[in-house]
């Protein structure tokens, strides 16, 4: 297992629209540390850690969304371990 820390920002109609309940599930379910929250331009943030093939899984539930949104664009940053030190589980959302 590789330790992978990644932040997103997804960009689109993914507020009001219980996109971060669905992210919150998807981890998980996943088994993945880490919060999203909503920001004031309008994005939902992902910090996200867990094994790096499992975060690519992650990563694609993250373009699908749930039904109502649409996910324009998912920039991701890849982050060290050292990042995510913070990072507890279970995952969460945060304000």
């Amino acid at each position: 297992m590789s330790l992978a820390v990644r932040r997103y920002r997804v960009a689109g109609r993914v507020q009001g629209v219980g996109f971060r309940w669905y992210v919150r599930e998807r981890a998980r379910a996943l088994r993945l540390k880490g919060w999203v929250r909503n920001e004031s331009d309008g994005v939902v943030t992902v910090l996200v850690s867990g094994d790096a093939n499992v975060l690519d899984a992650f990563e694609a539930a993250l373009h699908d969304g749930p039904q109502g949104a649409v996910v324009k664009s998912v920039e991701r940053q890849d982050l060290t371990p050292f990042d995510g030190a913070g990072l507890t589980a279970p995952f969460q959302i945060t304000r």
